[in-house]
């Protein structure tokens, strides 16, 4: 399986901006992911803060 090229602090990050209220295309455009990628995340990572993750 092929590792992901995104960290988890990255991938919570992304999650972040859509709680901020982005909208979920452009911030799939901008980090390059699909939106299903991002629905992925979210279910994994919602409600995770930085600290969390290390």
């Amino acid at each position: 399986m092929k590792a992901s090229k995104f960290s988890d602090a990255q991938k919570a990050f992304i999650i972040k901006q859509g709680e901020d209220g982005t909208a979920v295309a452009e911030i799939c455009r901008k980090a390059g992911i699909s939106p299903a990628a991002y629905f992925n995340w979210k279910k994994r990572y919602a409600g995770r803060c930085q600290k969390n993750l290390a």
